[in-house]
Protein backbone atom coordinates (compact mmCIF):
# COMPACT_ATOMS: atom_id res chain seq x y z
CA UNK A 1 0.00 0.00 0.00
CA UNK A 2 1.70 3.34 -0.68
CA UNK A 3 2.22 5.93 1.18
CA UNK A 4 3.82 9.05 3.01
CA UNK A 5 7.10 10.25 2.43
CA UNK A 6 6.78 13.48 3.89
CA UNK A 7 8.28 14.21 7.16
CA UNK A 8 5.43 14.13 10.39
CA UNK A 9 3.70 17.59 10.98
CA UNK A 10 4.47 18.97 8.01
CA UNK A 11 1.97 21.34 6.57
CA UNK A 12 0.81 21.79 2.94
CA UNK A 13 -1.63 24.62 1.63
CA UNK A 14 -3.97 22.90 -0.60
CA UNK A 15 -4.36 25.48 -3.96
CA UNK A 16 -6.51 28.59 -4.17
CA UNK A 17 -10.55 27.92 -3.83
CA UNK A 18 -13.51 29.48 -4.83
CA UNK A 19 -16.98 29.02 -2.61
CA UNK A 20 -19.83 27.01 -4.52
CA UNK A 21 -20.47 23.89 -2.73
CA UNK A 22 -22.89 23.43 0.81
CA UNK A 23 -20.15 21.78 2.68
CA UNK A 24 -19.81 20.07 4.98
CA UNK A 25 -22.25 17.52 3.68
CA UNK A 26 -23.87 15.35 5.84
CA UNK A 27 -22.42 11.62 7.22
CA UNK A 28 -26.07 9.66 7.25
CA UNK A 29 -26.55 6.04 8.58
CA UNK A 30 -28.69 3.98 6.90
CA UNK A 31 -31.74 3.10 8.40
CA UNK A 32 -32.81 -0.17 6.59
CA UNK A 33 -30.20 -1.28 4.20
CA UNK A 34 -26.90 -1.51 6.43
CA UNK A 35 -29.59 -3.96 8.56
CA UNK A 36 -30.48 -5.68 5.59
CA UNK A 37 -26.74 -5.82 4.26
CA UNK A 38 -25.47 -6.92 7.18
CA UNK A 39 -22.64 -4.09 7.84
CA UNK A 40 -22.54 -0.31 9.24
CA UNK A 41 -23.28 1.43 6.63
CA UNK A 42 -23.74 5.16 6.10
CA UNK A 43 -23.83 7.80 3.29
CA UNK A 44 -21.71 10.31 2.90
CA UNK A 45 -24.63 12.45 0.63
CA UNK A 46 -22.02 14.64 -1.63
CA UNK A 47 -25.61 14.26 -3.54
CA UNK A 48 -26.61 17.46 -1.31
CA UNK A 49 -23.40 19.73 -2.23
CA UNK A 50 -26.57 22.16 -3.96
CA UNK A 51 -29.36 21.53 -6.24
CA UNK A 52 -28.45 22.62 -9.36
CA UNK A 53 -24.56 22.16 -8.63
CA UNK A 54 -25.24 18.85 -6.89
CA UNK A 55 -22.87 15.66 -6.53
CA UNK A 56 -19.33 15.31 -6.65
CA UNK A 57 -18.23 17.70 -9.47
CA UNK A 58 -18.82 20.92 -7.60
CA UNK A 59 -15.88 19.92 -4.99
CA UNK A 60 -13.21 19.41 -7.89
CA UNK A 61 -14.68 22.79 -9.83
CA UNK A 62 -14.24 24.90 -6.33
CA UNK A 63 -10.03 24.46 -7.02
CA UNK A 64 -10.70 24.42 -11.04
CA UNK A 65 -12.27 27.45 -11.33
CA UNK A 66 -10.03 29.50 -9.06
CA UNK A 67 -7.26 28.08 -10.77
CA UNK A 68 -8.76 29.56 -13.91
CA UNK A 69 -9.50 32.89 -12.50
CA UNK A 70 -6.25 33.14 -11.34
CA UNK A 71 -4.79 32.55 -14.82
CA UNK A 72 -6.97 35.46 -15.86
CA UNK A 73 -9.71 33.11 -18.09
CA UNK A 74 -12.57 34.42 -19.40
CA UNK A 75 -14.33 31.05 -21.32
CA UNK A 76 -13.85 27.09 -19.48
CA UNK A 77 -13.86 24.47 -21.89
CA UNK A 78 -14.28 21.05 -20.68
CA UNK A 79 -15.69 17.64 -22.39
CA UNK A 80 -18.05 14.70 -21.80
CA UNK A 81 -20.81 12.28 -22.61
CA UNK A 82 -23.97 13.66 -23.91
CA UNK A 83 -25.46 13.66 -20.26
CA UNK A 84 -22.28 14.23 -18.56
CA UNK A 85 -22.76 15.65 -14.76
CA UNK A 86 -19.62 17.44 -15.09
CA UNK A 87 -20.27 19.67 -17.73
CA UNK A 88 -23.80 20.41 -16.07
CA UNK A 89 -22.01 21.23 -13.08
CA UNK A 90 -19.34 23.35 -14.85
CA UNK A 91 -21.52 25.49 -16.82
CA UNK A 92 -23.67 26.56 -14.11
CA UNK A 93 -20.87 26.95 -11.75
CA UNK A 94 -19.44 29.55 -14.40
CA UNK A 95 -22.34 31.29 -14.82
CA UNK A 96 -22.34 31.96 -10.80
CA UNK A 97 -18.55 32.71 -11.50
CA UNK A 98 -19.26 35.13 -14.73
CA UNK A 99 -17.20 32.61 -16.87
CA UNK A 100 -18.11 31.49 -20.13
CA UNK A 101 -18.81 27.72 -21.48
CA UNK A 102 -17.74 26.24 -24.03
CA UNK A 103 -19.13 22.00 -24.02
CA UNK A 104 -17.87 18.66 -26.19
CA UNK A 105 -20.45 16.33 -25.94
CA UNK A 106 -20.00 12.96 -27.29
CA UNK A 107 -22.96 11.55 -29.01
CA UNK A 108 -23.03 8.94 -31.54
CA UNK A 109 -23.47 10.97 -34.51
CA UNK A 110 -23.21 14.63 -34.27
CA UNK A 111 -25.29 15.36 -37.00
CA UNK A 112 -28.27 14.05 -35.18
CA UNK A 113 -27.76 14.34 -31.45
CA UNK A 114 -30.15 13.29 -28.98
CA UNK A 115 -33.08 15.46 -27.89
CA UNK A 116 -31.76 18.00 -25.24
CA UNK A 117 -32.79 16.98 -21.75
CA UNK A 118 -31.74 16.55 -18.07
CA UNK A 119 -28.22 17.60 -17.69
CA UNK A 120 -27.56 18.71 -21.46
CA UNK A 121 -31.04 21.22 -20.84
CA UNK A 122 -29.49 22.33 -17.76
CA UNK A 123 -25.88 23.05 -19.63
CA UNK A 124 -27.52 25.06 -22.33
CA UNK A 125 -29.86 26.91 -19.70
CA UNK A 126 -26.76 27.73 -17.85
CA UNK A 127 -25.97 29.51 -21.41
CA UNK A 128 -23.26 27.47 -22.41
CA UNK A 129 -22.22 27.14 -26.02
CA UNK A 130 -22.26 23.17 -26.80
CA UNK A 131 -20.77 21.26 -29.55
CA UNK A 132 -21.30 17.62 -30.43
CA UNK A 133 -19.14 15.52 -30.89
CA UNK A 134 -18.56 11.46 -32.25
CA UNK A 135 -17.05 8.97 -30.15
CA UNK A 136 -13.96 9.10 -32.74
CA UNK A 137 -13.39 12.85 -32.20
CA UNK A 138 -13.41 12.12 -28.73
CA UNK A 139 -11.18 9.89 -28.57
CA UNK A 140 -8.91 12.48 -29.64
CA UNK A 141 -10.03 15.20 -27.15
CA UNK A 142 -6.74 16.75 -26.10
CA UNK A 143 -6.24 17.75 -29.63
CA UNK A 144 -9.87 18.85 -29.86
CA UNK A 145 -9.17 21.26 -26.40
CA UNK A 146 -5.89 22.52 -28.50
CA UNK A 147 -8.17 23.29 -31.60
CA UNK A 148 -11.19 25.03 -29.48
CA UNK A 149 -8.26 26.90 -27.28
CA UNK A 150 -6.93 28.55 -30.57
CA UNK A 151 -9.98 29.36 -32.33
CA UNK A 152 -11.24 31.16 -28.96
CA UNK A 153 -7.65 33.27 -28.32
CA UNK A 154 -8.11 33.81 -32.28
CA UNK A 155 -11.48 35.67 -30.98
CA UNK A 156 -9.89 37.36 -28.03
CA UNK A 157 -10.92 35.29 -25.46
CA UNK A 158 -8.60 33.47 -22.84
CA UNK A 159 -9.66 30.26 -22.90
CA UNK A 160 -8.92 27.28 -19.47
CA UNK A 161 -9.40 24.27 -20.62
CA UNK A 162 -10.70 21.43 -17.94
CA UNK A 163 -10.39 17.84 -18.12
CA UNK A 164 -12.84 15.03 -18.57
CA UNK A 165 -14.49 14.99 -15.24
CA UNK A 166 -12.00 17.74 -13.78
CA UNK A 167 -9.67 15.14 -13.09
CA UNK A 168 -6.12 16.54 -12.40
CA UNK A 169 -3.52 17.51 -10.00
CA UNK A 170 -5.73 20.71 -8.91
CA UNK A 171 -9.32 18.94 -9.39
CA UNK A 172 -8.11 16.10 -6.72
CA UNK A 173 -8.20 18.72 -4.41
CA UNK A 174 -11.77 18.16 -3.88
CA UNK A 175 -11.78 15.53 -2.46
CA UNK A 176 -8.50 15.40 -0.51
CA UNK A 177 -10.71 17.88 1.41
CA UNK A 178 -13.74 15.70 1.32
CA UNK A 179 -12.40 13.15 2.99
CA UNK A 180 -10.82 14.95 5.76
CA UNK A 181 -14.33 16.17 6.16
CA UNK A 182 -15.29 12.79 6.48
CA UNK A 183 -12.59 11.72 9.01
CA UNK A 184 -13.79 14.16 11.31
CA UNK A 185 -17.12 12.96 10.87
CA UNK A 186 -16.72 9.75 11.95
CA UNK A 187 -14.03 10.08 14.40
CA UNK A 188 -11.35 8.00 12.59
CA UNK A 189 -13.67 5.72 12.84
CA UNK A 190 -11.87 2.17 10.68
CA UNK A 191 -13.90 2.12 7.65
CA UNK A 192 -14.32 1.23 3.81
CA UNK A 193 -15.10 3.96 1.61
CA UNK A 194 -17.09 2.85 -1.79
CA UNK A 195 -17.21 5.17 -4.48
CA UNK A 196 -18.38 5.06 -8.18
CA UNK A 197 -14.75 5.68 -10.55
CA UNK A 198 -15.45 7.37 -14.10
CA UNK A 199 -12.47 9.73 -15.00
CA UNK A 200 -10.18 9.11 -11.93
CA UNK A 201 -10.18 12.27 -10.20
CA UNK A 202 -12.35 11.50 -7.07
CA UNK A 203 -10.77 7.94 -6.44
CA UNK A 204 -6.73 10.21 -6.91
CA UNK A 205 -8.92 12.57 -4.12
CA UNK A 206 -10.01 10.02 -2.02
CA UNK A 207 -6.90 8.27 -2.08
CA UNK A 208 -4.87 11.00 -1.10
CA UNK A 209 -6.55 11.84 1.38
CA UNK A 210 -6.88 9.16 3.35
CA UNK A 211 -2.96 9.09 3.48
CA UNK A 212 -2.55 12.74 4.12
CA UNK A 213 -5.22 12.71 6.88
CA UNK A 214 -3.40 9.74 8.50
CA UNK A 215 -6.47 7.83 8.32
CA UNK A 216 -4.99 4.58 9.04
CA UNK A 217 -7.99 2.40 9.57
CA UNK A 218 -9.56 3.86 6.43
CA UNK A 219 -9.22 2.15 2.74
CA UNK A 220 -10.98 3.11 -0.85
CA UNK A 221 -12.64 1.15 -2.71
CA UNK A 222 -13.76 1.80 -6.42
CA UNK A 223 -16.72 0.65 -8.37
CA UNK A 224 -15.42 0.98 -12.35
CA UNK A 225 -18.63 2.49 -14.18
CA UNK A 226 -16.86 2.09 -17.57
CA UNK A 227 -13.34 0.98 -18.27
CA UNK A 228 -10.92 -2.00 -16.41
CA UNK A 229 -9.24 -2.14 -13.43
CA UNK A 230 -5.96 -1.82 -14.78
CA UNK A 231 -7.21 1.49 -16.52
CA UNK A 232 -8.66 2.94 -13.40
CA UNK A 233 -5.53 1.92 -11.95
CA UNK A 234 -3.47 3.95 -13.72
CA UNK A 235 -5.81 6.98 -13.94
CA UNK A 236 -5.73 7.46 -10.50
CA UNK A 237 -2.12 6.33 -9.92
CA UNK A 238 -1.14 9.15 -12.45
CA UNK A 239 -3.20 11.89 -11.49
CA UNK A 240 -2.46 11.00 -7.55
CA UNK A 241 1.29 11.45 -8.99
CA UNK A 242 1.06 14.85 -10.55
CA UNK A 243 -1.00 15.99 -7.43
CA UNK A 244 1.88 15.06 -5.25
CA UNK A 245 4.72 16.43 -7.08
CA UNK A 246 2.87 19.79 -7.91
CA UNK A 247 1.80 19.83 -4.17
CA UNK A 248 4.67 18.76 -2.72
CA UNK A 249 2.49 16.11 -1.05
CA UNK A 250 4.97 13.13 -0.42
CA UNK A 251 2.81 10.58 -0.75
CA UNK A 252 3.31 7.77 -2.94
CA UNK A 253 0.35 5.83 -4.84
CA UNK A 254 1.29 2.61 -6.94
CA UNK A 255 -0.86 1.41 -9.11
CA UNK A 256 -1.18 -1.91 -7.89
CA UNK A 257 -2.38 -0.40 -4.29
CA UNK A 258 -5.38 1.11 -5.68
CA UNK A 259 -8.81 -1.73 -5.39
CA UNK A 260 -10.52 -0.96 -7.83
CA UNK A 261 -13.53 -3.95 -8.64
CA UNK A 262 -14.77 -3.78 -12.49
CA UNK A 263 -17.05 -6.92 -12.65
CA UNK A 264 -20.41 -4.01 -12.38
CA UNK A 265 -19.89 -1.91 -15.71
CA UNK A 266 -22.72 -3.57 -17.58
CA UNK A 267 -23.43 -3.30 -20.84
CA UNK A 268 -20.84 0.48 -20.74
CA UNK A 269 -20.53 3.33 -19.91
CA UNK A 270 -24.10 5.27 -19.01
CA UNK A 271 -25.79 1.97 -19.69
CA UNK A 272 -27.30 -0.25 -17.26
CA UNK A 273 -28.55 -3.28 -16.79
CA UNK A 274 -32.45 -4.05 -15.20
CA UNK A 275 -31.07 -5.87 -12.32
CA UNK A 276 -29.28 -2.12 -11.55
CA UNK A 277 -32.33 -0.14 -12.11
CA UNK A 278 -33.74 -2.48 -9.82
CA UNK A 279 -31.36 -1.64 -7.42
CA UNK A 280 -32.19 1.94 -7.78
CA UNK A 281 -35.81 1.57 -7.49
CA UNK A 282 -35.20 -0.62 -3.88
CA UNK A 283 -33.10 1.71 -2.64
CA UNK A 284 -35.42 4.85 -3.13
CA UNK A 285 -38.21 2.73 -1.74
CA UNK A 286 -36.02 1.35 1.21
CA UNK A 287 -34.63 5.07 2.33
CA UNK A 288 -35.78 7.92 0.11
CA UNK A 289 -32.44 8.05 -1.40
CA UNK A 290 -31.81 8.77 -5.01
CA UNK A 291 -28.88 6.90 -7.08
CA UNK A 292 -28.07 7.13 -10.62
CA UNK A 293 -27.67 4.27 -14.07
CA UNK A 294 -24.77 6.25 -14.38
CA UNK A 295 -22.25 5.98 -12.00
CA UNK A 296 -23.72 5.50 -8.10
CA UNK A 297 -26.38 3.02 -9.04
CA UNK A 298 -23.58 0.80 -10.42
CA UNK A 299 -21.36 1.06 -7.56
CA UNK A 300 -24.46 0.26 -4.93
CA UNK A 301 -25.28 -2.57 -6.96
CA UNK A 302 -21.62 -3.88 -7.13
CA UNK A 303 -21.70 -3.55 -3.31
CA UNK A 304 -24.79 -5.21 -2.87
CA UNK A 305 -23.29 -8.05 -5.03
CA UNK A 306 -19.85 -8.09 -2.80
CA UNK A 307 -21.43 -8.25 0.27
CA UNK A 308 -23.43 -11.24 -0.66
CA UNK A 309 -20.54 -13.03 -1.95
CA UNK A 310 -18.55 -12.42 1.42
CA UNK A 311 -16.03 -10.61 -0.47
CA UNK A 312 -12.90 -9.37 2.44
CA UNK A 313 -12.18 -6.59 0.47
CA UNK A 314 -14.72 -4.64 2.11
CA UNK A 315 -14.50 -4.30 6.11
CA UNK A 316 -15.25 -2.03 9.00
CA UNK A 317 -17.94 0.41 8.69
CA UNK A 318 -19.25 0.52 5.17
CA UNK A 319 -19.04 4.37 3.75
CA UNK A 320 -20.86 4.74 0.38
CA UNK A 321 -19.75 8.35 -1.32
CA UNK A 322 -22.93 9.16 -3.00
CA UNK A 323 -21.48 11.67 -5.87
CA UNK A 324 -24.65 12.63 -7.14
CA UNK A 325 -26.00 12.23 -10.58
CA UNK A 326 -29.93 12.50 -10.04
CA UNK A 327 -30.52 14.63 -13.79
CA UNK A 328 -28.94 11.45 -15.14
CA UNK A 329 -32.17 9.31 -14.14
CA UNK A 330 -34.42 11.37 -16.68
CA UNK A 331 -32.93 9.62 -19.78
CA UNK A 332 -34.62 6.53 -18.34
CA UNK A 333 -37.70 7.51 -17.52
CA UNK A 334 -39.04 4.70 -20.15
CA UNK A 335 -36.97 1.76 -18.72
CA UNK A 336 -37.75 2.61 -15.11
CA UNK A 337 -41.49 2.72 -15.45
CA UNK A 338 -41.80 -0.78 -15.44
CA UNK A 339 -40.29 -1.23 -12.23
CA UNK A 340 -42.70 1.45 -10.44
Amino acid sequence: MGGRKQPPGATVAPPGRVTLARLPTPLEPSRILGARLGVPLWWKRDDLTGAELSGNKIRKLEFLLADAEAAGADTVITCGGEQSNHCRATALAAARRGLRCVLLLRVPNPAAPPPVEANSLLGRLAGAEVRYVSVEQYRLRDELFHAVEDELRGAGRRPYTIPEGGSNAIGAWGYIQAVAELATQLGGTPATLIYAAGSGGTGAGIELGIRRAGWTGARAVGFAVCDDRATFQHQISRIAAEASERFHLGIDLPPGSIEIIDKYIGPGYAQATPEMLSTIVDVARAEGIVLDPVYTGKAFFGLVHELAAGSDVISGEVVFVHTGGIYGLLPFADRLRPLL
